[in-house]
């Protein structure tokens, strides 16, 4: 029987399909993770990363074991003149909002140069680290669910492109929040991302979508022009470098 139903090839398309939009979405959780645990020592950081990847997972798991009552968190709860909310409406709102706030207030501090100037006071615990990114999983958790439901009714398949969208997730936390590390510049591209997504949180609390591959087209592009910047930046070093040694 299990064999028959590994056989299907539509399992194995929906498995496929399912586990790169899973992925794609996961972007935003990786990115966030990243910023968070940036000013925490490095291995409370990496453990943070961990048990924030490892709450992900069991919500997710544990989202997707409870479907009649997520098919419910879509259903009218509040009408204000000609908008009906429901709780994921709510839900994602609010993410959006949380994500706008820390975007901005990360912003801040990168800018006004409250990092170096401020360590003792900007220093982030490791309760408050896991505390945000739990509530961030939940907002992540509750879109990443919606959007399996809506990809195919096969709760097994759901379950597993969730776990191997965490699995690659987990692989690549360290490499990013290595590259965000030795990168400044692209710290703040990372919450400029922050803040495009919140902005599209909010808008679909809204019942506004905004296509995410727009956003995602958006920061890949931003990504190009900044690897650009910096591949110029490390040539301009070289060359100076060369120079010196000439004189």
């Amino acid at each position: 029987m299990i064999l028959d139903y590994l056989a299907t090839p539509e399992i194995w398309a929906s498995f496929l399909t399912l586990s790169l939009l899973e992925i794609v979405l996961g972007i935003d959780n990786l990115v966030f993770l990243s910023v968070i645990t940036e000013k925490l020592p490095p291995d409370q950081a990496k453990k943070a990363r961990r048990i924030g990847l490892a709450g992900a997972l069991i919500m997710r798991i544990a989202l997707l074991l409870m479907l009649s009552w997520i098919i419910g968190l879509t259903a009218p709860i509040l009408t204000i003149y000609d908008f009906i909310f429901s709780w994921r409406d709510l839900i994602l709102g609010a993410g959006g909002l949380f994500l706008l706030y820390k975007g901005t207030r990360e912003i801040h501090a990168v800018v006004e140069g409250e990092e170096e100037h401020g360590s003792e006071k900007m220093a982030l615990g490791m309760a408050a680290a896991i505390i945000q990114i739990m509530i961030l999983d939940a907002v992540f958790s509750l879109d990443s669910v919606i959007t399996a439901v809506g990809m195919t009714t096969e709760l097994p398949v759901m379950v597993a492109a969730v776990v191997f969208a965490i699995l690659v997730m987990l692989f690549a936390a360290e490499p990013v929040a290595a590259f965000i590390s030795r990168h400044p510049t692209t710290k703040m591209l990372a919450l400029s991302f922050l803040l495009l997504v919140g902005v599209a949180l909010v808008a679909d609390g809204m019942h506004f979508h905004i296509p995410r591959g727009y956003l995602y087209f958006a920061i890949a592009f931003s990504l190009l022009v900044e690897g650009l910047n910096l591949a110029a930046m490390r040539r301009r070093t070289r060359l100076r470098a060369e120079g010196k040694k000439q004189s």
